[in-house]
Formats: C-alpha cells, sequence, structure tokens
C-alpha cells in the first residue's frame, strides 16, 4: 500500500471536510471575493492578479495547483483531476489574452468550478462554510 493509499484510507470525515473547506476558502478568495459596485458581479484575486501581464496568471495557475493536490490528497478519480485540470487550462490559456483574459476571468470561475467537482465527488451535499 502506497503512502498516498494509507493516509486517505485513515482520513476521517473531519479532515476531510476540512480540507474541502480550505479549497473553498482558495476558491472564494480567487473567483469572488470582490464585487463591481452597483452589480451582482462578483470577482476575485485571480482577476486582479491577472491584469499583471505574464506574471499573474502563472501565479494565478499556481495558486489552482492547491484545488488539484487536495484532491489528489482525498483520493478523488482521475476523470474528476482531468476535468480540474481541464478547468485551470482553459482558465489560464484564455485569461493569459491582454484584457479580453482579464474580462474572462470574471465569469469563467475555475476554483469554483473545480471546488463543486470535488463537492460533487465526495458526495457533500451541502455547502461548505468558508
Amino acid at each position: 500500500m502506497t503512502t498516498t493509499a494509507i493516509a486517505i484510507s485513515t482520513m476521517t470525515p473531519q479532515q476531510r471536510a476540512d480540507i474541502l473547506r480550505k479549497v473553498g476558502r482558495v476558491a472564494n478568495v480567487m473567483d469572488s471575493s470582490l464585487r463591481v459596485p452597483f452589480t451582482s458581479i462578483r470577482f476575485g484575486a485571480d482577476t486582479v492578479v491577472g491584469l499583471i501581464p505574464g506574471v499573474g496568471d502563472v501565479v494565478s495557475l499556481g495558486v489552482s495547483v492547491y484545488a488539484l493536490n487536495a484532491a489528489y490528497r482525498l483520493g478523488a478519480s482521475n476523470a474528476v483531476m482531468g476535468k480540474m485540470l481541464v478547468n485551470m487550462a482553459v482558465d489560464a490559456g484564455l485569461g493569459s489574452v491582454p484584457l479580453a483574459g482579464d474580462l474572462f476571468d470574471m465569469f469563467f470561475k475555475s476554483n469554483t468550478r473545480n471546488l463543486k467537482l470535488l463537492l460533487e465527488h465526495f458526495g457533500e451535499d451541502e455547502k461548505i462554510e468558508s
């Protein structure tokens, strides 16, 4: 049995919930912690950091890897992690287009999508509180 398999098999439901809660906090900060005044449009650090040419999108992608690592530690299926990678690639690829990519980042919330994939995969019906 590998170390990862041992860690997954001994993980308590509380530990799993804690990890999912942390992923939820990161998703909120990256995707929807800020609001355009007088609108219901929300965006996060992903959009703001993405304004820094070149570096911003790499930093955002690096933060997004946190959720992928959490999925691996939790024992998510390869299919779920593959979907997460696709979300990350779309966000990084289209988000890197100057200005248009930053607008795209406001509406394509890859971290929130990845959190939803994890919650569905692990049967978490309740919203994880941040």
